[in-house]
């Protein structure tokens, strides 16, 4: 039987489906994490309504990939993973993560990067995964940190938080 590269036991990844639609929005509207992303404003239905329905799954057109994160046994979905900046002559791509927060501590977040650590490298061929994540997002190093990943550089005052700015370090993973 071949393994599924987008699931473990407990989690599977997917695509996303009209039905995710509520759950983006809630995400993408939570102003508690815009620090940890690159949001500036609130996105209304109609955006991610639009999103979801010219969203193209082909990571070599579109050079991102976002993957829902769902519970195998309820199918809850319970968040959301990104690859980005896809770079297939070079092999890498970043990554993101975001579960929700009736989800986390309970290790699914380390469960979605090993999935897709595993289906980037052996199915996509890729070399190396980065993330860039805020030298103040102790909870974001230390999963990253968990899953393989080592600090390769720091980019001084790089985020804007409020008035003041904060270090960005930069995580990188060899996967291949």
């Amino acid at each position: 039987m071949t393994k599924n590269l987008l699931a473990d036991e407990v989690l599977k990844l997917r695509a996303v489906e009209p039905e995710d639609i509520e759950q983006l929005y809630n995400w993408e509207n939570d102003t508690s994490i815009w620090n940890s992303g690159c949001s500036i404003a609130p996105y209304s239905k109609k955006t991610i309504w639009e999103y979801i329905e010219n969203y193209s799954p082909d990571i070599f057109k579109a050079n991102q990939l976002r993957l829902m994160i769902a519970l195998r046994d309820s199918g809850d979905t319970i968040g959301t993973i990104d690859l980005y900046e896809f770079d297939y002559q070079n092999r890498r791509a970043g990554i993101g993560i975001l579960i929700d927060s009736k989800y986390r501590s309970k290790g699914y977040a380390t469960r979605s990067l090993d999935i897709v650590s595993t289906y980037c490298g052996e199915f996509l061929g890729l070399h190396q995964l980065w993330a860039t994540i805020g030298s103040d997002n102790p909870h974001s190093l230390n999963l990253f940190k968990k899953c393989g990943y080592i600090t390769c550089g720091r980019l001084r005052s790089w985020l804007r938080i409020g008035k003041s700015y904060t270090d960005a370090l930069i995580l990188q993973k060899f996967i291949d």
